[in-house]
């Protein structure tokens, strides 16, 4: 598929470095060629925020994207090696996707020997209808809601997404700069409409920069969110905090680590108020014992 085709679609162009690799070289790639920069930090978050356990059924959800491809090879990686005993089942929605973009899905998919199961969703319609003017947020809680339906459905108890580190300092910056409050993604949380179903974030300690190396070695064309209604629309905040962090880098030595810590050196004496559990409480409570 060539760059102007996927760019007309909406897609995220990476451009390959060279011919597509064989299967076998790409599954080597993850843990001897980029073994420190992912293979490393995948094991690492998995183990230190115990994402995947004995008994688990995790549903792991592939958007065609760069980040939840090389999550599903990293998650074949870790079935083939592990002594833990867990099973996977993979899962990709179809929001709406122009049909070159569900070609392009399927082929990636089958290329990389990746079982998904495909489903079709009406998603990116409806969220248009309800959010015109800024459908991306409907349009992602939406997404969001289908994977964990799909995920009951298959009887799993977990649900992996491929949000990755810059993911998660870029949400810290946009609570803090758009929202007024300090929120991080957090690496697993439990859902709230879906009970016994656990949301997990396993590439939470890998950078964007790394995986985008892994995906151009691989040949592979990935897709971004696919949409013909995002691709229309201006002035993306994440773009934006995102183009904000990489100017902040130049000037501050290890900006991106000190967003990332701050969200585990959280000092409740030096701040004015903070919430548990939807209780909201300020800091003359803790003044006046």
């Amino acid at each position: 598929m060539s760059e102007s085709k996927l760019a007309g679609t909406g897609c995220e162009v990476i451009v390959p470095d060279d011919e597509k690799k064989t299967l076998k070289e790409i599954e080597k790639s993850i843990t001897k060629r980029y073994r420190k920069k992912l293979w490393s930090k995948f094991i690492k978050a998995v183990k230190t925020y115990k994402l995947v356990q004995e008994g688990d059924k995790v549903a792991v959800a592939i958007s065609g994207g760069k980040d939840s491809l090389l999550m599903a090879k990293m998650f074949q990686e870790l079935h083939r090696h592990s002594q833990v005993n867990f099973e996977l089942e993979f899962i990709a929605m179809d929001p709406g996707y122009h049909d070159s973009i569900r070609d392009l899905l399927e082929e990636n998919c089958k290329e990389l020997e990746i079982p998904a199961e495909i489903y079709d969703a009406n998603i990116f319609e409806v969220a248009d209808k309800i959010a015109s003017d800024y459908p991306c947020y409907m349009c992602a809680r939406m997404r969001r809601g289908a994977l964990y339906s799909k995920a009951k459905e298959l009887g799993c108890n977990k649900l992996a997404l491929g949000h990755h580190y810059d993911d998660v300092i870029e949400t810290t910056m946009l609570n803090l700069l758009c929202a007024g409050n300090f929120k991080t993604m957090l690496p697993k949380l439990k859902a709230t409409n879906f009970e016994g179903i656990e949301l997990i974030r396993p590439l939470y300690y890998i950078r964007e920069e790394d995986i985008i190396k892994w995906i151009r070695y691989t040949g592979i064309w990935p897709l971004n969110c696919a949409c013909m209604v995002a691709a229309k629309k201006t002035g993306n905040k994440r773009y934006e905090i995102k183009e904000l962090i990489k100017n902040l880098s130049e000037n501050f030595t290890n900006v991106e680590q000190s967003i990332f810590k701050s969200a585990e050196n959280v000092n409740v004496d030096s701040i004015l108020g903070w919430q548990i559990d939807g209780e909201k409480h300020d800091f003359l409570e803790r003044f006046e014992e």
